[in-house]
């Protein structure tokens, strides 16, 4: 019977894997993992999100059912306990690399018919359990974190995003989020004008 791609398969080669290659040794994200490789993690957690599974458990029984086509997304066997190792023990900085080339990527077009952009800034929290807790910590009781984004509304995309603890200021975040000329950004009251240094010398709520 001749074979016939899934439609997972084809979106997965929109991304740009030889970048993704590149992150992987630039973080050295595939060692200790005991072979459950960068790209099948992944793999992995993109099928969860499209999937809309809710648990480890889900995401790996639903790869099971179609093992014999895992070969063709150039994957291995995903099962909960290394997906959960993995999670817990392999840095982010790739993923977060990889985002950040897709959304210039996706953005590129864009841009050359706009003259002139307005950006939104703008953060979101994020309650988390005590797995987390050597890092987002941020009262006896409560572990959390925060999701700071560039958002930009003509492509309803972000552009732009780094997690920290829950009580990272927004405007310590802001400080290093990298600024293009020509650009408007907008935040709310949320975020403190009292930005300093001849970098920040824009009206407030608009930079």
């Amino acid at each position: 019977m001749r074979h016939q791609n899934t439609v997972f398969h084809t979106l997965l080669k929109h991304l740009p894997w030889s970048e993704f290659e590149r992150l992987v040794e630039e973080h050295g994200a595939d060692a200790r993992q005991r072979g459950f490789t960068t790209k099948t993690h992944l793999v992995a957690l993109l099928y969860g999100q499209l999937a809309g599974a809710v648990s480890l458990r889900e995401i790996e029984a639903g790869l099971s059912s179609h093992a014999a086509r895992l070969y063709h997304l150039g994957i291995g066997t995903v099962t909960r306990s290394c997906l959960a190792e993995a999670n817990a023990h392999r840095a982010s900085a790739v993923f977060c690399d990889l985002f950040g080339r897709l959304a210039k990527q996706a953005h590129r077009g864009l841009r050359r018919h706009l003259d002139g952009t307005t950006y939104l800034i703008d953060s979101t929290s994020v309650s988390l359990n005590r797995g987390s807790q050597n890092w987002a910590r941020f009262s006896a009781d409560v572990c959390g974190a925060k999701v700071h984004v560039i958002y930009d509304p003509d492509a309803d995309q972000p552009v732009y995003a780094m997690v920290s603890a829950a009580n990272v200021n927004d405007i310590t975040a802001a400080q290093a989020m990298p600024i293009e000329a020509g650009t408007t950004y907008v935040f709310d009251l949320g975020t403190t004008t009292t930005l300093g240094g001849p970098r920040w010398t824009l009206p407030a709520a608009v930079w």
